[in-house]
């Protein structure tokens, strides 16, 4: 339904807000009722109706306020299918166990054309997305039996659900199984992997039977415990010696490699890194169902592996027997090629296939790499088919990576994708005061701030800088101070100061405004030169110790009051112009780099 009033609302907001926030919170909104006086948007999802409310229900009531429909009530709203979910799942957590009946044999009919039984369908949500969007291979899936599963005392998705640990289900985000016992029927591994599970007498049959409690079914068959980098790298070399060993009887237990120092109460949150705090958490508590793939993406050394790790720990914490594998995309690489070299492909794709959730760092290293995007590809699609989590961190917006397919590009965007920025200055602040509490070292807050003021690229760079002060403290037998921080600290000070200068942010200014540094000392005060001038003063004064008179001297000769004037007039501006904000911070990264 479109809404003059909403649209023209639109458009300011697209103007005001970075692109990034614009279109995961205000893009999804749609209109459900306009009258003269109410305005009524649906949002996707409860969490998006939450932030909107939060973050941005002021702006738009002051912009509907000054519109030319004039003033309305706003109201916002949880889709219907959205909120059926909510509903089915409460219940779930809390409605006694009532036995199931198997459901019928498969018939060898096509699955798309089944049509489930009328009534209360509320259920049947398969085709939904926390972000609007619809998956093709989860559109199809039909869910007739949704109500009984759910009356069931199941969690959400593969963890607690009791599933097979390769079943492949036609379901969609919620977990659940559709088939009998008769239809799961497990294909025995060739080579290594079949140590993964415990083989019946019959090695060409693998049946379970089907248990009427879910708990006992988990514990009867056997399962990976966690699966690391470190196991992969067994995997790989197993599949060279075509050794079995077995840790304990039916099935290989494996070691997780998950660091467990990043958890969820050690992450410095600020305004830098809150949405992505916010999405991890809903992933850890709602695994498989909110926000499936979860796409974390921002610069080196800000917190994106500490976000994946500390989901990891959570669902692990959570269910001890969580098949939870963590890697570098490298190492994925490696496995495959290793599994092609010895025709052991299809070990390779039951072994990856066959977990709960699947964390891949740096997916940006799978660019220029055709093979193994194939494979990823397919993984990917029968994990999201499976219910089963996946989240992916990298260095850059999925759609900006040269060299990836469009379709697993497309395929990121299905769930929710989030940045983490560099810290601003409260947050290193913070990161630092955490730090130093953990070595238990104290440190002043005026040392604090002078390291939080001069080392702002990433927190990587930040607890380098304190680990380098705290060992000169304990070295030398004293107190952490501003003054020991500096002879701690002077070579990289130095080498800071030296590609800091003036000069140096008067380049970097010119080139990404596209305009000549003569032009900044020039006396031109056309917008296109003036702007990018108050810029760079505002810059120089903040990444600098020059005083006023000798950056407005590097300027062409200005007065210190106009220089006074260019860092006021930005402050203000990085408050109020989105784009303004933007281009401060991308300076900043590439001047502090």
């Amino acid at each position: 339904m479109s809404d003059p009033c909403w649209e023209q609302c639109v458009s300011c907001l697209q103007n005001e807000l970075p692109s990034q926030q614009f279109n995961t919170w205000i893009r999804p909104l749609r209109v459900e009722e306009s009258s003269t006086l109410l305005l009524r948007l649906i949002a996707p999802n409860r969490f998006v109706q939450d932030w909107v409310n939060d973050k941005y229900r002021t702006r738009i009531e002051e912009i509907i306020s000054n519109s030319d429909a004039g003033p309305k009530s706003l109201e916002i709203a949880v889709a219907q299918r959205a909120r059926a979910g909510f509903e089915v799942v409460r219940n779930a957590k809390v409605a006694p166990a009532v036995p199931v009946p198997d459901p019928l044999p498969s018939t060898g009919r096509d699955e798309s054309s089944f049509q489930p039984p009328k009534g209360n369908t509320s259920a049947d949500y398969s085709g939904h997305s926390d972000l609007g969007f619809q998956s093709p291979h989860r559109r199809q899936s039909p869910f007739s039996e949704s109500q009984e599963r759910f009356t069931q005392p199941l969690e959400m998705s593969r963890f607690g659900s009791g599933r097979p640990s390769n079943e492949r289900s036609n379901e969609g985000a919620i977990g659940g199984s559709t088939e009998s016992s008769a239809d799961r029927e497990r294909i025995p591994l060739q080579g290594v992997v079949e140590d993964l599970f415990k083989p019946t007498k019959n090695s060409n049959d693998f049946v379970e039977p089907r248990s009427t409690d879910p708990l006992l079914e988990i514990e009867s068959r056997p399962i990976i415990e966690t699966v690391s980098p470190r196991d992969i790298q067994d995997f790989g070399s197993q599949l060279t010696s075509r050794v079995k060993k077995k840790d304990v009887e039916g099935g290989i237990q494996h070691k997780h490699n998950l660091n467990t120092t990043f958890i969820f109460d050690n992450f410095v949150v600020g305004k830098s890194n809150q949405l992505g705090l916010a999405a991890a958490s809903q992933v850890a508590e709602n695994p498989g169902g909110a926000y499936n793939p979860l796409f974390i993406y921002g610069g080196v050394g800000l917190g994106k592996t500490h976000l994946m790790h500390a989901v990891g720990n959570a669902l692990v914490q959570r269910k001890p027997g969580a098949r939870v594998v963590y890697l570098h995309s490298e190492r994925f690489v490696a496995d495959m090629v290793k599994a092609l070299q010895l025709n052991a492909i299809s070990d390779f794709k039951r072994f990856y296939r066959s977990v709960d959730a699947l964390l891949i760092d740096d997916i940006q290293f799978f660019a220029g790499k055709e093979r193994s995007q194939e494979e990823f590809f397919h993984t990917f699609n029968a994990l999201l088919e499976g219910g089963q989590q996946i989240i992916l961190t990298c260095d850059k917006y999925p759609k900006e990576i040269n060299g990836l397919e469009e379709r697993l590009k497309s395929r990121f965007g299905w769930g929710l994708t989030v940045a983490i920025e560099p810290p601003e200055l409260e947050t290193r602040v913070a990161i630092l005061k955490r730090k130093a509490e953990s070595s238990r070292m104290p440190l002043p807050d005026d040392a604090a701030f002078f390291i939080a003021q001069r080392i702002r690229s990433n927190v990587r760079e930040l607890e380098g800088a304190l680990k380098r002060v705290i060992a000169n403290a304990q070295f030398t037998q004293r107190s952490i101070s501003v003054e020991l921080v500096r002879e701690a600290l002077k070579d990289l000070l130095a080498l800071q100061d030296r590609l800091v200068s003036i000069d140096n942010i008067q380049r970097v200014v010119a080139e990404y405004y596209k305009i000549k540094v003569s032009d900044l000392h020039s006396k031109r005060r056309s917008r296109s030169v003036a702007r990018p001038r108050q810029v760079a003063m505002y810059l120089a004064k903040d990444l600098t110790h020059h005083s006023l008179p000798e950056i407005g001297d590097a300027f062409g000769g200005r007065d210190h009051t106009t220089v006074l004037h260019a860092c006021r007039k930005i402050r203000d501006l990085q408050e109020s112009d989105a784009d303004i904000r933007e281009d401060v911070k991308n300076l900043l990264r590439t001047l502090t780099t």
